[in-house]
């Protein structure tokens, strides 16, 4: 799989994004409510077996803003969401991933319980 994203359709999310005031006028917090949101339609859209093309775009649409107005890139946030995860190990249980330091707990859903006997 080949992940690309040119610099050009950034920098015109970003344009389109000061076009609409949405950096200056907006908020962090409102950006992440607009993220929730989105995230819920790709949900709806993958549980449905439609196209998620757009839904993703809407996501990376909002992240982009979101590192904008933090004044870094997509860039570096993947590189250090690497370094944090490319030598983590774990096991994969009903199709999700359990990092080794979770395993120390009872894992359940999402959630580590440690006070289970």
């Amino acid at each position: 799989m080949k992940i690309e994203c040119t610099h050009k359709v950034i920098n015109q999310i970003i344009g389109w994004h000061r076009g609409k005031n949405l950096i200056e006028g907006s908020t962090e917090k409102n950006q992440v409510l607009k993220l929730i949101q989105e995230v819920g339609e790709l949900s709806d859209n993958v549980c449905k077996g439609n196209d998620i093309r757009d839904d993703v775009g809407d996501i990376l649409v909002i992240l982009i803003n979101m590192v904008e107005r933090r004044g870094v890139t997509l860039k570096e946030c993947m590189e250090i969401a690497y370094e944090d995860i490319k030598d983590r190990t774990g096991v994969m249980e009903d199709g999700i991933f359990i990092k080794d330091q979770m395993k120390k707990g009872y894992y359940h859903g999402g959630f580590t319980r440690t006070d289970v006997k």
